[in-house]
């Protein structure tokens, strides 16, 4: 490590073996997401509607992750953070294994999705427990930048990857060039899990998350339903828009997921400041505007545009949304101004998002039937109105002005 990093973690402790198995499962996520919708929509034969089914079951382990945590509760964080990659790496084995039977490559996802449920709050945990006073913020920084560039590498391998396929002669739709990612991701899995091993037992045992309802949250709350439906939306359908719409390849997906992660890892410091300086008030109310702008090309291109035309403007769509998906943190700084304490806050940013992934699992279901049944459009528009109504509610915040004064000062 050089001197910066050392200076911001704690001496005595081993921190390499938790960056690097932060760095190898970046690579993996990167590998097994770059192909995850092509592989349901040209080789699991997955339809529109049964992408939302998918997507239920797949979010399912955030919505019941409050009780997978709670049922490890004697463990370490360390440990849990070890049965989480290994749990990723079981889903990612599976998909190797079962064939295209469409029930066991939906159960391996869904195996896969709990790991990465599990390890995402541990990673942020143990990087907060292993840091020097005052220097979380820089831990977690640091672990983000390293997660997101090996996402980064991953999606970029696979795009290039599926070109050196196409070029080859391996035609669209054979599963040979997804075998060969999935082996891919699950050596990296198997290294992270073997790197994850050697770690020392570090951080508190994990606490029991408990469900947390007050009166002055119910507006944070209902952010998190408009946020979860129109993310959902989004996060299920925009790629298999592209997919079974306009036929984007593997390679193009991935490409994009790339572009997406960059500007993710580059602007979330940048719109950390920005929510510092103009208010998550302002924040929340131009990220909703700028997505029904999104929601309405997504939706409405190929009526206004020749079809070639339509296509680029829907890929610009897809990472510009990803870009104003950052501004969620807004909601996360609303709660902590509304908090008497430390753990006030972090039982209700829990408690939200068991609500975001509540409604998830519910707009997954019936996403898939609205576009089926009335079409792209109506799909997209139901999410505009979703931001619409965001935006209303968003707009009813209020901030006492002390205490924004006192925020203010505080910051210069």
């Amino acid at each position: 490590m050089n001197t910066r990093t050392q200076t911001i973690y704690r001496k005595g402790l081993e921190i390499r073996p938790f960056l690097f198995a932060i760095l190898f499962s970046g690579l993996a996520y990167g590998f097994y997401r770059g192909v995850q919708d092509n592989y349901l929509a040209e080789i699991i034969q997955i339809t529109k509607f049964e992408r939302g089914i998918v997507e239920f079951f797949r979010e399912l382990p955030g919505l019941l992750l409050i009780f997978i945590l709670a049922a490890m509760y004697r463990f370490s964080e360390t440990k849990v953070f070890k049965i989480g990659t290994a749990v990723m790496l079981a889903g990612v084995v599976g998909l190797l294994l079962v064939g295209t039977s469409k029930v066991l490559v939906i159960l391996s996802m869904v195996i896969f999705s709990s790991g990465e449920h599990i390890v995402m709050p541990m990673k942020h945990s143990l990087s907060l427990t292993l840091a020097n006073k005052g220097k979380g913020g820089a831990s977690l920084g640091i672990i983000s930048s390293i997660s997101h560039g090996g996402r980064i590498v991953g999606f970029l391998a696979v795009s290039g990857l599926f070109l050196l396929f196409a070029a080859m002669g391996v035609p669209k739709g054979a599963i040979t060039g997804f075998r060969v990612v999935f082996i891919i991701s699950a050596v990296l899995l198997v290294l992270s899990t073997l790197i994850a091993l050697t770690m020392k037992d570090q951080g508190k045992k994990v606490q029991r998350s408990r469900f947390y309802f007050n009166k002055k949250f119910s507006k944070y709350y209902m952010l998190e339903i408009f946020y979860g439906a129109r993310k959902q939306i989004f996060l299920t359908f925009a790629p298999y828009v592209l997919i079974l719409f306009y036929g984007a390849d593997t390679s193009v997906i991935a490409f994009l997921l790339a572009i997406c992660a960059a500007f993710g890892m580059v602007l979330s410091p940048l719109i950390g400041r920005l929510i510092d300086r103009l208010g998550y008030k302002t924040i929340m109310i131009g990220d909703t505007l700028i997505l029904m702008v999104v929601c309405f090309f997504y939706g409405f291109a190929h009526r206004l545009f020749p079809m070639h035309i339509a296509f680029i403007v829907v890929c610009i769509n897809f990472v510009l949304d990803s870009i104003i998906s950052l501004a969620s943190m807004a909601s996360n700084v609303y709660v902590q101004d509304l908090s008497s304490t430390p753990e006030e806050m972090t039982a209700t940013i829990t408690t939200g998002i068991s609500v975001n992934h509540l409604i998830s699992v519910i707009i997954a279901l019936l996403g898939g039937l609205i576009w089926e049944r009335l079409g792209i459009e109506v799909l997209f528009s139901l999410s505009a109105l979703l931001g619409l109504a965001n935006t209303f509610y968003a707009m009813t915040i209020k901030k006492p002005l002390q205490e924004m004064e006192c925020t203010q000062s505080s910051i210069q």
